[in-house]
């Protein structure tokens, strides 16, 4: 029995990891020139630049099944972040894991007592229970949902608004508040880091755990059953069953299913002397209106491998904008007035444009799509499930486990 599984990027992987458990034979087709999709991490002149600003979440629990955080080195970020409000700079921190940032982040003018009440409030709610009981919650947009739970308009746009633009590309507040609950869950219950030499350490480590010659690189799929693919030249490949492992937008060129959308992101990266002071292992956030980055990172303070000796790397991240032509000269504005004069000597090593950061996921949040789509054809990714490195994770391992099951093969 074999399986050809279109896509070498996390889903598609864990897909191949799974079916070769259950001993079936699983061959990845993969168009570009090496695994992982958007989580790869390529090396340039001694710096390390993740595709565009990525970070894990180590409480995901797709993560524990499938990565050996040990082997990954991971490096973690500070909890909490760093807010800019009224041109300054300040901390803010779960009190209960930061106690020496009490002070500080109760005079944080993100908003007012109350909202960093209802904030910790907010936590406690989305930690209880189990995440299946917290997904049959009522959904709705993420700002309905603040507004709802009676955050003011200061608190979401100067602290909801650029978190979540960062971590849900959503600059906006417009995706399912489910899936807000669900990241707020990840983030109070674990830690968030990446990997010492780049988030494309990942998709590295998993791709080694399979069996040789599983992955094909360079091999381009055109069109597809479910017993057979078409690779670009003319190549046909035979199988008994045929999984699309793709982005969203290429599952459904592949396969006719509906698009479900896509939210872009840009990165900059740039090189610096010396990292701007203040900000440290905390993500950055401006809590500004009309701003151009809203997330800055120093990668090299959270791991010194992501640049070379006596250099930092920056990333500023820009959530929904792709084809900007000025993009670069508005950052750096921005980010004089934010940083001060010392930008203009940053060098900039790469601007990432992605149009598929993330599938666009508004309420209500369908979890658990469908992957069987008949006649041997299957379909996994994010998209399919949660927009996420867990939804790209479990829906490639819930592909797998079901590809197994109608072929009659048990573990």
């Amino acid at each position: 029995m074999s399986v050809a599984i279109i896509g070498a990027g996390l889903a598609g992987l864990a897909c191949a990891r799974t079916l070769q458990h259950h001993g079936i034979d699983a061959q990845i087709f993969e168009s570009s020139d090496g695994v992982g999709g958007r989580v790869r991490t390529d090396e340039l002149d001694g710096y390390r630049l993740d595709r565009g600003f990525q970070i894990l979440l180590t409480a995901y629990p797709e993560v524990e099944r499938f990565i050996d955080l040990t082997q990954l080195d991971m490096r973690l970020f500070d909890r909490g972040a760093v807010v800019r409000v009224n041109k300054r700079n300040w901390r803010v921190a779960d009190p209960l894991k930061k106690p020496q940032l009490l002070l500080e982040t109760a005079r944080a003018p993100i908003g007012s007592l109350a909202d960093k009440l209802r904030l910790l409030a907010l936590v406690v709610s989305a930690s209880r229970g189990s995440v299946q009981d917290l997904l049959h919650r009522s959904d709705t947009s993420t700002r309905d949902f603040l507004e709802q739970r009676k955050f003011s308009d200061r608190m979401i746009n100067n602290f909801w608004r650029p978190l979540f633009s960062g971590i849900q590309l959503d600059p906006d507040l417009e995706v399912s508040s489910l899936r807000f609950l669900l990241i707020l869950r990840m983030l109070a219950t674990g830690t968030s880091g990446v990997p010492a030499r780049g988030m494309g350490e990942i998709t590295k480590q998993l791709a080694s755990s399979l069996a040789p010659g599983t992955i094909r690189l360079g091999a381009r799929a055109v069109e597809t059953t479910g017993t057979h693919l078409i690779i670009d030249g003319g190549d046909r490949i035979t199988a008994d069953a045929v999984v699309v492992a793709t982005d969203g937008a290429s599952a459904s060129r592949l396969l006719g299913i509906p698009n479900p959308g896509s939210r872009s992101t840009s990165c900059i990266w740039f090189s610096a002397d010396s990292p701007p002071p203040g900000i440290g292992k905390f993500i950055a956030l401006d809590g500004s209106t009309n701003v151009a980055v809203r997330n800055l990172a120093i990668m090299s303070a959270v791991s010194e491998k992501y640049a070379p000796p006596g250099k930092s790397l920056i990333a500023a991240s820009i959530p929904g904008t792709v084809g900007d032509v000025g993009l670069e000269a508005e950052a750096r504005k921005h980010l004089t007035q934010w940083i001060g004069p010392v930008v203009e000597s940053w060098e900039t090593l790469r601007i990432d444009r992605i149009i598929h950061g993330h599938p666009d996921q508004r309420a209500p949040l369908k979890a658990r799509q469908r992957v069987n789509l008949g006649d041997n054809l299957w379909v996994c990714g994010d998209h399919r499930d949660t927009a996420s490195i867990q939804g790209a994770l479990f829906s490639g391992r819930r592909a797998g486990e079901a590809i197994a099951e109608s072929l009659g093969v048990t573990p």
